[in-house]
């Protein structure tokens, strides 16, 4: 692609070496701007320089209104005004601000010491700062600075901010002494270096030679040009080889970066991974636990029932010589020598003999050899007799384990 009219490709291939190192810089001597916005602000700067190269981006230190002092990014030179059919320069420093590219750029016109600030301007304020409507418009991301750079052209050349000042001229052998206007504002200007003012939120250029004295813009490029045409060779080898380095580092650090990240969401998710596999030992871990106090508990259980069934068998061992009955005799084989006893085994034999004489009617209900009705009635009295025997057995049952316990707990006691 060829370059826009009015570019030399070695002086953007050098603003372009130069706004990458700058803005490619870390640590402490970082230019102020957000990593996000970086490659845009390089953009923006590049269209500007592209369209108008009498603008150059360069680092200068700006000085805000509350006394701090940073380094930041700024556009200076000249931008073409015509007016009544003569294209004038009119001298402006474009600051990028630390909040660029969101925030608009701050804008002044930077007079040099031939020339004052028309008073009043639209646009212009007395100390040089420019108001456009296109900056209290600003959009992000959308509003750039070549636009910026068109309505400040449009805004002059309606409203021209700056005037050339009436300076005696020296004698000559053929014109007489006297006073004479200077030429048009800008028609040879040559930027001046930029230096902070204190307190004034901007920086002020320094004196530089009267307007007459200066060369015209094409022999100032061509001087220009030559000057760089001979530079030592070995320092623009040095140059181009440290840019080389820088940006190979660049590139090294930032695929570093990468495979940490990557290496730092692995570890992340096997932290996860160890975290989740952590939660369930620690549950299977309490369950086993709550499992053993169960199983002790009934063992608890189990061994106070071997002991009541060791005693009984150690009470009754030998009994069976002297038994007075029958053992052909199966109802004369047992016999109750306690109440409880006694009452518990006739409960229980009239529970079970009711079970089979319900299960009996029912069979014979289901055979059609007992009615509906009597089956019922039957059945409604059969239960409610039944529910007393078992809730006696239940009573009694509870009253002999706690005289066995009380016997155990004694027989231990006096062990």
């Amino acid at each position: 692609m060829a370059p826009p009219p009015g570019s030399d490709p070695a002086k953007m291939q050098q603003i372009q070496q130069f706004l990458s190192s700058v803005l490619s810089q870390r640590g402490p001597s970082a230019l102020p701007y957000a990593e996000t916005t970086k490659w845009l602000i390089r953009q923006h700067l590049l269209n500007l320089v592209s369209s108008y190269s009498s603008l150059d981006p360069k680092t200068a230190t700006f000085t805000h209104n509350d006394g701090r002092s940073v380094i930041l990014l700024q556009a200076d030179g000249t931008i073409p005004m015509p007016f009544q059919g003569v294209s004038y320069n009119i001298p402006v420093v474009i600051w990028l601000l630390e909040s660029y590219p969101r925030l608009p750029p701050c804008v002044y016109v930077n007079p040099t010491r031939d020339m004052i600030i028309k008073r009043p301007h639209s646009n212009v304020s007395p100390s040089g700062l420019v108001s456009l409507p296109y900056l209290h418009s600003w959009v992000y991301p959308s509003s750039n600075l070549l636009d910026l750079a068109a309505h400040l052209s449009s805004a002059f050349s309606r409203d021209p901010p700056l005037y050339s000042q009436r300076r005696p001229q020296s004698p000559s052998p053929s014109i007489g002494s006297g006073y004479s206007r200077p030429p048009p504002i800008g028609s040879g200007y040559a930027r001046p270096s930029p230096s902070p003012s204190i307190g004034s939120g901007y920086a002020r250029p320094s004196p530089s030679p009267p307007i007459g004295s200066r060369p015209p813009p094409s022999s100032f490029n061509n001087q220009q040009q030559h000057q760089q045409q001979t530079d030592d060779a070995a320092e623009v080898y040095k140059r181009n080889a440290i840019n080389k380095l820088v940006e190979t580092v660049h590139v090294d650090l930032a695929l570093m970066r990468s495979a940490r990240e990557a290496e730092a969401e692995e570890l992340l998710s096997v932290q996860a991974t160890l975290k989740r596999r952590e939660e369930e030992l620690n549950k299977g871990l309490h369950e086993m636990v709550n499992e053993k106090e169960t199983l002790e508990q009934e063992l608890q259980v189990i061994s106070m029932n071997t002991d009541v069934l060791d005693s009984w068998v150690r009470e009754n061992q030998g009994k069976s010589n002297n038994l007075l009955v029958d053992l052909d005799d199966v109802d004369s084989a047992f016999l109750c020598i306690e109440t409880m006893s006694k009452q518990m085994l006739e409960s229980t034999a009239s529970d079970l003999a009711i079970e089979d004489a319900v299960y009996s009617m029912d069979k014979l209900f289901r055979d059609g050899l007992l009615p509906f009705d009597q089956y019922l009635r039957n059945v409604r009295l059969l239960s409610r007799e039944q529910f007393f025997h078992r809730a006696t057995v239940e009573k009694v049952r509870g009253m002999q384990m706690e005289a066995q316990v009380a016997s155990i707990a004694a027989r231990l006691h006096s062990a």
